[in-house]
């Protein structure tokens, strides 16, 4: 299937707009591979898609320029190639539009239609973490999270003297947990690196792991971590593992793992998955977005 991506091929520029250029991919095929079977899904959660070079025309022939989130949910049956997503935008360069609400309803439609699922499709970005937030208040995009949950501050683990000489694949022996010492945590990495399938260029992005029960052992999740560094999968595929693997091998009460990747093409994804029942985290994004 790899060979039919647009990722893997030179593709000319879009002239004109093409829904059909939106490249979708079953999330199955990356879910066997972790014991996941059909709609059992162990998490809820989303990808968030920041795109930054969004344009269109007026109904006069003005252009328009502008920044949007795009919201798929993880139990959609398909997650869309990033390429083919930028190309598809591209496609809309030359369109035109009597309003922005026909601009983010024939969106939300085509992207709905690719992943088999409704996405959300709103104008504007997320605050960057520890900026003004003012905007955010503005924008409905970003949403609160539940009345009364106080969240844990992050606490970075980069810092550890650990050594580190594992990064071909995941390795989840390196994750444990202490049984009889119980936390209530939100763990951050910048470390974690792996690569396109199909490309094999390097994807960068900064995790956060909040999780209650049993304390994770934070010297052995970061060397996990960094066993991503030459691991082959698709961003989702990734967060959905490290979801997989703490459930298994640290047992905790409460997951939630948020992954944000760094730009490619205009775009950037930071999938989460959770258990069930949790608030999705505020809507933000890192310095390095």
């Amino acid at each position: 299937m790899t060979s039919e991506l647009p990722l893997g091929r030179d593709v000319a520029y879009p002239r004109a707009y093409d829904p059909a250029l939106l490249f979708p991919i079953a999330r199955d095929a990356g879910r066997d591979a972790l014991g996941i079977a059909g709609d059992a899904l162990p998490f809820t959660g989303h990808d968030r898609w920041h795109a930054y070079e969004l344009s269109w025309l007026d109904r006069r022939g003005k252009p328009v320029v502008a920044t949007a989130t795009f919201t798929v949910p993880a139990d959609s049956p398909r997650l869309v190639e990033s390429k083919s997503l930028k190309l598809y935008l591209n496609s809309l360069n030359s369109e035109r539009f009597a309003g922005v609400d026909d601009v983010r309803a024939r969106i939300a439609a085509d992207l709905s239609a690719a992943a088999g699922g409704a996405v959300a499709v709103v104008f504007g970005l997320p605050p960057v973490e520890g900026g003004d937030r003012r905007g955010a208040e503005r924008n409905p995009c970003v949403t609160r999270e539940l009345e009364g949950d106080a969240s844990p501050a992050p606490i970075s683990i980069d810092g550890l003297d650990v050594a580190c000489d594992e990064y071909d694949a995941p390795n989840p022996s390196l994750l444990s947990a202490d049984a009889h010492d119980r936390a209530h945590e939100l763990l951050h990495s910048d470390l974690l690196k792996s690569n396109c399938p199909v490309t094999g260029q390097p994807d960068w992005a900064s995790v956060r792991i909040a999780y209650r029960g049993p304390r994770i052992d934070r010297a052995g999740l970061l060397r996990y971590l960094v066993s991503f560094r030459e691991h082959a999968e698709f961003h989702e595929q990734c967060v959905e593992r490290i979801f997989v693997d703490l459930l298994a091998c640290c047992r905790p009460e409460e997951l939630s793992v948020e992954a944000r990747y760094t730009r490619r093409g205009g775009l950037d994804i930071n999938p989460w998955r959770a258990t069930p029942g949790l608030a999705a985290p505020t809507p933000a994004r890192d310095p390095r977005q």
